[in-house]
């Protein structure tokens, strides 16, 4: 029986901003915030380049319903440890007013390394994404998977958009926070690779060229992981609510077998060019859902919704297969009703005026569905 007859395993990984609950600016807290988390969590939440943020990785996952059950634990237990430090918890791409350059290093090598390569590019580096990992373990096969998927990641961002603002203003992005990634060395989409043998040269290439000192800082949107045996696609801003997670999480596993099952019948995708990836990539990133995006199947631009119309019929065999197409199908048409997180973000500030009220609504967001807002309710 066929390997991609059974249920794919998939993983997430969400990065969290860490708010001061005075003033609603990013706060220098996640150390003892992690140390708390870890006595319930483990290893499941890490630091990152800033004292204002932290990631958490769910448990390895099979169905929706585990991978619902991992972001409820690791959001709520993230969120009252952050309470018993006096802080709040955000996911959202970007944090609506804080400055990025105004940020604390998290005092490890590893980063502070990042701070002296990168300079001014580290210390900006103020912006919080969504991971997602598909077990596929022949890395042969995994490439030419990401030849085929590499022309979907852009409808995944414009549905993951969820940071319209930056330094307190409105950027008339959807995702600027794509934008802020996209100046870093290799970052951006991946190539085409024929081979794994082709795959290997370059990475070697880069190595000797010193373009790269080991292969966590191979940026692609997309890329084989080195830790484990995964295909990670990582272009997706995190979401504010679990519900959209989940959506993204199915929809990635859903592409990633739908992608892998095109391969086993030998059918290998066509070269497309990085420049027509990137500006598809920079209109997802601009517009979200609320202008047309480029079709790369077609070089054409298509109203929004009809691309992702395309994108659900190309992966329903896989979502039926993993018994989710009713629950994600139903997300994604909930987004195209409702907005993206951006659109709700400048929905709110449009009516408030206040990004001290984005904010507010992007905490509470964040905890919903997790069991802790009850949970304070009750205390009250």
């Amino acid at each position: 029986m066929s390997v991609y007859s059974k249920a794919l395993s998939f993983g997430v990984e969400e990065e969290y901003q860490i708010i001061d609950p005075v003033t609603y600016e990013l706060s220098p807290g996640a150390e003892p915030i992690i140390q708390e988390a870890r006595l319930h969590l483990g290893n499941s939440v890490q630091p990152e380049i800033h004292l204002s943020q932290i990631e958490v990785a769910t448990k390895v996952c099979y169905t929706l319903e585990q991978m619902r059950h991992e972001l409820q634990r690791l959001r709520r237990e993230v969120i009252a440890a952050a309470a018993r430090s006096q802080k709040l918890v955000v996911a959202a791409g970007t944090h609506p007013f804080s400055p990025g350059n105004k940020q604390v290093f998290t005092p490890k090598e590893h980063y502070l390394e990042l701070e002296r390569e990168y300079q001014h590019l580290a210390r900006e580096q103020a912006i919080f994404g969504c991971h997602v990992h598909v077990g596929l373990g022949d890395r042969e096969m995994a490439l030419h998977v990401m030849n085929h998927a590499r022309l979907w990641l852009a409808p995944l961002l414009a549905l993951s958009a969820n940071s319209p603002f930056w330094y307190g203003m409105d950027t008339n992005y959807a995702s600027f926070r794509t934008e802020q990634w996209a100046r870093w060395p290799l970052a951006g989409p991946p190539h085409h690779f024929s081979s794994l043998t082709e795959y290997e040269a370059l990475i070697g290439m880069l190595l000797k060229a010193r373009g790269i000192e080991d292969l966590t800082r191979l940026y692609w949107d997309m890329r084989l992981s080195e830790r484990y045996p995964t295909i990670e696609i990582r272009i997706m801003d995190v979401c504010t609510t679990i519900d959209d997670t989940i959506m993204l999480a199915g929809l990635v596993r859903a592409l990633i077998h739908a992608c892998a099952l095109l391969v086993q019948h030998k059918k290998f995708a066509s070269p497309i060019r990085q420049e027509l990836l990137r500006i598809a990539h920079w209109r997802a990133a601009r517009h979200g859902l609320d202008e047309e995006l480029v079709d790369l199947s077609t070089l054409s631009t298509v109203p929004a919704g009809h691309l992702i119309e395309k994108l659900l019929r190309f992966v329903r065999p896989s979502l039926e297969m993993h018994g989710d197409w009713e629950e994600v199908s139903t997300l994604v048409y909930a987004m195209l009703r409702h907005g993206t997180g951006a659109a709700r973000q400048r929905t709110l500030y449009q009516h408030t005026g206040s990004l001290n009220e984005v904010v507010r609504y992007l905490v509470a967001e964040t905890a919903r569905g997790t069991g802790h807002m009850k949970e304070e309710r009750k205390t009250a």
